[in-house]
């Protein structure tokens, strides 16, 4: 560990997002989001779970808030819910003043208990609307969503009316949150809302106009909004690190970088250089050589396991690479007269390139990445468009869901990759966490060392002269994870959600990052270890204390529903017995 403090203005706090968090799906005037109507449909989640009511944080405002202030946190990320706003998602048919004004509430306590917010405009939740659009078929294929380029106009009504709304105490915007896995899960594999498994052109498709709606929001802002008042916009890209297994193998060191340029490098190259990647561009359409596994470090590949079948090739990607083609390369091989990666015009680089004020970074875990060869497809799919697959080391811990492995170098290497190839901008770190796998209470959580881990790996960057300049620990609380229901927990504060009133019991992470912020960061090991031992000493005592809430609670289940259906029971059957003896004795 690295024992030193970080810059007294760096600063600390955790994150949350209206669907995961709010509930109160149909409440005061909110419209249905693509998300209300995917978990709505059963089979798409996890034991058919939905965020009808996810952590009640709608109704529970002040009190989540009145956490924040147990934690010390400078910021809260959160999101704002489109539809809850904008019903339809079109300003001049629908503002619900009722959502205004719980955002106008939120921000405001926040900002009375001395934590500034950071506003995501999208976190996912499209308005429901806008994905079903009347005009076309009842199955939407190709035309609407974020496949349709009206969104755009009507993403950028909303954001300005957040402006006009919020933009008063809101200082710092996030346009989008990991559009990646908006269009990839989306529009591509069908793993999130809206479900769809168009493959080709999809994921290319909503993302370009993802990356022209960021662009004409961020103008919006700096052309009308900005001089009063003195904000900033940005957008969030979640990305893992993508390791060469043999860091002297320039095949291994090209496939590596080929994942951050298919991942990272989709969204952060046209808005810090104005176009696509270079190996993106040709990987989606020229003729497609195809190239074995290296046999470099033989020892290390059969130890390692490969994670999961890397998919087959998408009609739309694009590579950055300085190495060989292959989204144009596959678009050929397909028989396409053009590449499947969308281009921009001379005039939209111009006004795409270095429309950022900050970039937000969420980050989870790291992978070796190799080459993998993937077979012809008449459907493909951006996820082998890049023909890589993805390899862990059995060592690394893996104390949470099975896709999430403690590998803290990663992150100081993509730091620094960012560093260097755009220009070192201002970074906040928008998402880093670990979730449990324990599916009971477990307040004694593990993620302390997972947090010190990643925290350390901040201030190795910072040293490097990285410009972090915030860090947001995911998340306040348990809450729904998409497609995984409630099954991971990836919140510093329990949550019993068989529980009528939904509690809020603290873990021993909690106490922890708690006492990093007290002290912006590692003072000598002796201090630090007496942090976990008080850590895992608070949550022993939480834990009874919940044990007994438990047992109450299942009592009062008992006295509330069990006892007096056992003495209905009971009268019916003394009824029963009276007639039946009455009948005898007449």
């Amino acid at each position: 560990m690295t024992h030193f403090f970080l810059p007294s203005g760096l600063s600390w706090g955790v994150g949350s997002s209206a669907y995961q968090t709010e509930g109160a799906w149909d409440k005061d005037g909110k419209g249905p989001s693509i998300w209300d109507a995917f978990t709505h449909k059963k089979g798409k989640v996890f034991r058919n779970e939905t965020g009808d009511s996810a952590r009640n944080g709608y109704y529970k405002v002040k009190d989540d808030i009145q956490l924040l202030k147990e934690l010390k946190v400078n910021h809260h990320l959160l999101s704002i819910s489109w539809p809850r706003i904008m019903p339809t998602g079109i300003k001049k048919e629908q503002v619900n003043e009722k959502g205004i004004q719980f955002y106008n509430d939120t921000i405001n306590s926040l900002l009375e208990n001395n934590i500034i917010p950071i506003v995501s405009l999208y976190h996912w939740d499209l308005p429901q609307v806008r994905q079903h659009l009347k005009r076309f078929s009842k199955k939407c294929t190709g035309k609407c969503g974020w496949q349709n380029i009206s969104t755009i106009n009507y993403f950028n009504d909303y954001a300005n009316l957040c402006f006009e709304k919020f933009g008063d105490r809101v200082k710092h915007w996030i346009t989008f949150s990991d559009p990646w896995a908006v269009e990839v899960k989306g529009y591509d594999t069908g793993e999130h809302a809206p479900g769809l498994k168009l493959g080709g052109c999809s994921a290319y498709k909503a993302a370009h106009h993802i990356i022209k709606a960021h662009a004409k929001v961020w103008h919006s802002y700096n052309d009308t909004w900005h001089s009063e008042q003195q904000g900033m916009v940005g957008i969030s890209l979640t990305r893992g690190w993508g390791e060469p297994i043999d860091p002297h193998s320039q095949t291994d060191k090209a496939a590596a970088e080929r994942y951050i340029r298919f991942h990272l490098g989709w969204f952060a190259n046209p808005i810090y250089k104005g176009d696509y990647p270079e190996v993106m561009k040709n990987y989606v359409g020229k003729s497609h050589n195809q190239t074995k596994l290296p046999s470099t470090n033989t020892k290390f590949r059969k130890a390692a396991f490969i994670v999961g079948e890397v998919k087959k090739p998408n009609l739309c990607a694009s590579q950055m690479f300085p190495i060989i083609t292959l989204i144009g390369k596959k678009s050929a091989q397909q028989g396409l007269g053009t590449s499947r990666l969308p281009t921009f015009s001379v005039q939209e680089k111009t006004y795409i390139k270095g429309i950022l004020d900050f970039l937000g970074i969420a980050h989870f875990t790291a992978h070796y990445r190799i080459i993998k060869s993937f077979p012809f497809l008449q459907v493909p799919s951006y996820n082998t468009d890049y023909d890589l697959a993805e390899l862990v080391d059995p060592k690394w811990p893996a104390p949470g869901p099975k896709w999430l492995y403690s590998v803290p170098w990663g992150f100081r290497r993509l730091l620094n990759f960012i560093k260097t190839q755009y220009g070192n901008p201002l970074i906040y770190v928008t998402e880093n966490g670990v979730a449990e796998k324990v599916q009971c209470t477990q307040l004694c959580d593990e993620r302390i060392e997972y947090l010190t881990g990643y925290i350390d790996e901040i201030l190795k960057a910072l040293n490097d002269g990285v410009n972090v300049k915030g860090y947001t620990a995911w998340s306040l609380l348990d809450k729904f994870e998409w497609n995984k229901g409630f099954s991971e927990r990836f919140g510093f504060y329990h949550i019993d959600f068989k529980t009528k009133n939904e509690p809020r019991h603290p873990k021993a992470s909690a106490d922890y990052y708690k006492k990093i912020i007290s002290a912006n960061g590692f003072p000598n090991p002796r201090e630090v270890d007496n942090w976990y031992r008080e850590a895992m000493d608070s949550c022993s005592t939480t834990h009874q204390h919940l044990a007994t809430d438990s047992l109450m609670a299942h009592m009062e289940m008992v006295t509330e529903i069990v006892l007096p259906t056992v003495f209905t029971l009971c009268i019916l059957i003394s009824i029963v017995l009276l007639i039946f003896y009455l009948r005898n004795h007449s």
